[in-house]
């Protein structure tokens, strides 16, 4: 009898069948170990084992690939939003909104080069249209008129979804961006003070140069007590 190989095992192990949901998996993986620039068309066909050309039955192009990763990683926030403890908007919606903003933060730190995907889309995913659709649906269960809802959302912005655009995003990493400034004393001497007294034990960060958990959280508690101070005051 001819003794068994692996690659006899392997012939008759079922394949998985291609499809678009296995395709753009496997490019969250991809841009999960090695960052979204290492995502290519090649690249992909290879984590999924076939020729380049079978996934364009399932992916127009690359960047239908970032389109369907977008699609990926807002399913996410979306089960993450859904399975949140938190209170009906009806009795207390600055604590659900919130729930809802850090549980969708939570996915953006898994996935931390997700930001900069979502924001070089040239058109809006319909998946980001239905978060905020969310959104809205939960601040005018809580009481706000919809030119106040309105307002809400231009005051969040990328904040709704769990991150932020910050003012400095320097290419180098904060510490020798910090050591230049350090020289700029004399010309910038009120950003080198601020920059030195707030410098973070934080080699990781969290979503960008200057994106902190804390940071985040502060501003955000800010904005929703003042909308709530607005939705209280308005008619």
């Amino acid at each position: 009898m001819t003794p068994r190989t692996d690659a006899d095992e392997l012939e008759e192990r079922p394949r998985v069948p291609l499809s678009r949901k296995r395709v753009l998996r496997a490019a969250v993986a991809i841009a999960d170990r090695d960052g979204p620039d290492s995502l290519t068309m090649r690249r992909l066909a290879q984590e999924v084992g076939v020729e380049a050309m079978s996934l364009y039955h399932h992916v127009a192009n690359k960047d239908g690939v970032f389109d369907g990763v977008v699609e990926v990683i807002l399913g996410e926030v979306m089960a993450a939003v859904e399975n949140v403890d938190a209170p009906p908007p009806e009795q207390d919606w600055r604590a659900a909104l919130r729930a809802r903003i850090l549980a969708a933060r939570e996915v953006f730190l898994r996935h931390r080069w997700a930001p900069r995907v979502i924001e070089s889309r040239t058109t809006t995913s319909p998946a980001v249209i239905a978060y905020y659709d969310h959104v809205v649906a939960l601040l005018r269960a809580g009481g706000f008129s919809y030119e106040l809802v309105h307002r809400t959302l231009h005051v969040l912005g990328s904040r709704a979804l769990g991150f932020t655009q910050e003012l400095f995003q320097p290419d180098a990493a904060p510490a020798p961006a910090f050591t230049v400034m350090e020289q700029m004393a004399d010309r910038f001497p009120n950003i080198v003070a601020m920059v030195a007294d707030a410098q973070h034990d934080d080699p990781d960060g969290t979503l960008g140069f200057c994106d902190d958990q804390f940071e985040f959280e502060f501003a955000l508690d800010l904005i929703l007590e003042g909308l709530e101070r607005r939705r209280v005051a308005s008619p």
